[in-house]
């Protein structure tokens, strides 16, 4: 499954409507701007204010009003007039160096950019190229590998999905059992991949797979890209418990691809994966995800009238929200300042899911008996109590389940036993 621009993207659910303000701020469409973004210009020396204007007024402006706060995760096909869009900006990647096309933007102004998005409903692109494989080949990548893939991940002609969980071998990944086996100038991969997220939409993925099976569990990892339309590869779609087909299962049956399509040295995938999975759990651990489901309660507090009921409540679950930004622009300036992550990253992940789930169980309370309904509320589309509530429950599982992250945090933070 889910550099710092990983974070403008795995949330893993969708958001909905538009947002309520921003502590502090009105709820204006447009604010004053004393620039307009022009396409690949470096907004970084902009003030935050400044930035903030010109993203909200340039979101406003360009963003398709049909796409609007989509009540479920949009397949590529039908993210991808957006994802042009922000190609054409040069704002599709915040986060990468300015010389691979990204945004180079600061900490703070990628969060800024995040509460934009997010305000204005925005859709999430199918961007496990842009969180995931851009920043592990800028780090890791040959020339070549940068060269060829990189350009294409901007464009939108390669969409890429991952290749990491396997059915024994989910929250304990250092089991994988897929295998790959040189022959000649290839290897050929065998092995199964599963909750793939929007795995039948992608062009490549990246696999994890096993290059020397007498290794120990984390030793003889390595790590491939390879293309979907290899022979041998097949995909089967999984539907969610939204009733939404957003994951998908990957079958390899003697699939080969060339020697080339290894990133960084056999047999050390796993110190390649692990600092991925930092990248990763810094994504998953975004404010974006709470920040969008606490938009939703204020809205349906308002829409139901209950606002000045439950004024206690939002408020308390404001401060937990300000307390959790403030953690992760913690771990945000560490990526920025080109520090690694450790693993005490998986606190980061541990506390947004929780609050997440938080949040959305009281949506439920509010909602009470509307909270059944699977779709939308029938006298607004731009409220769905019991799809917000289904979107959170998997937040603790994938990315490495919270059981999974509190062992990280016990034995490699705190120094405990088994």
């Amino acid at each position: 499954m889910s550099g710092i621009m990983a974070t403008v993207e795995e949330g893993r659910a969708a958001f909905f409507g538009k947002p309520a303000p921003l502590s502090g701020e009105s709820d204006m469409t447009a604010i004053t701007s004393p620039t307009a973004p022009q396409p690949h210009a470096d907004l970084d020396p902009l003030t935050d204010a400044d930035f903030r204007a010109a993203v909200r007024n340039w979101i406003a402006a360009s963003y398709p009003q049909n796409l609007r706060s989509p009540p479920k995760r949009l397949h590529a096909a039908e993210a991808m007039p957006w994802y042009r869009i922000l190609s054409q900006q040069g704002w599709l990647a915040p986060g990468w160096p300015r010389e691979y096309g990204g945004m180079g933007l600061s900490p703070s102004k990628l969060l800024i950019m995040i509460e934009e998005m997010e305000r204005y409903g925005c859709a999430r692109l199918p961007d496990t190229g842009l969180t995931m494989v851009g920043p592990l080949l800028i780090a890791h990548g040959t020339d070549a590998q940068r060269a060829y893939h990189l350009p294409k991940i901007l464009s939108g002609e390669i969409i890429w999905c991952q290749g990491y969980s396997e059915p024994d071998a989910g929250s304990d990944l250092a089991a994988l059992r897929t295998s790959a086996v040189r022959e000649a100038d290839q290897w050929v991969i065998n092995g199964q991949k599963v909750w793939t997220t929007l795995g039948m939409d992608a062009q490549w993925i990246f696999v994890l797979a096993r290059t020397d099976p007498q290794a120990a569990k984390q030793k003889g990892i390595s790590f491939f890209l390879m293309p979907m339309d290899m022979p041998g590869v097949k995909v089967r779609s999984i539907v969610n418990i939204d009733l939404h087909a957003e994951f998908a299962e990957v079958f390899f049956d003697d699939v080969r691809i060339p020697a080339d399509a290894i990133v960084g040295e056999v047999n050390e995938g796993w110190t390649i994966a692990k600092n991925l999975l930092g990248f990763e759990r810094l994504f998953l651990g975004s404010p974006k995800q709470s920040e969008g489901a606490l938009g939703h309660l204020e809205r349906l507090c308002d829409h139901l009238g209950k606002s000045g009921d439950h004024a206690s409540l939002l408020n308390g679950l404001r401060m937990e929200l300000e307390d959790h930004k403030s953690f992760y622009t913690s771990f945000a300036d560490k990526v920025r300042r080109g520090e690694r992550l450790g693993p005490d990253v998986s606190m980061l992940k541990i506390n947004q899911s929780a609050l997440y789930q938080k949040i959305t169980d009281r949506i439920m309370d509010v909602a009470g008996e509307l909270g059944t309904l699977a779709g939308q509320l029938p006298d607004t589309p731009t409220l769905y109590p019991g799809s917000v509530f289904l979107q959170a429950r998997p937040t603790s599982i994938y990315g490495g389940s919270s059981e999974i992250q509190r062992n990280i945090v016990a034995k490699q933070v705190l120094g405990l036993g088994r």
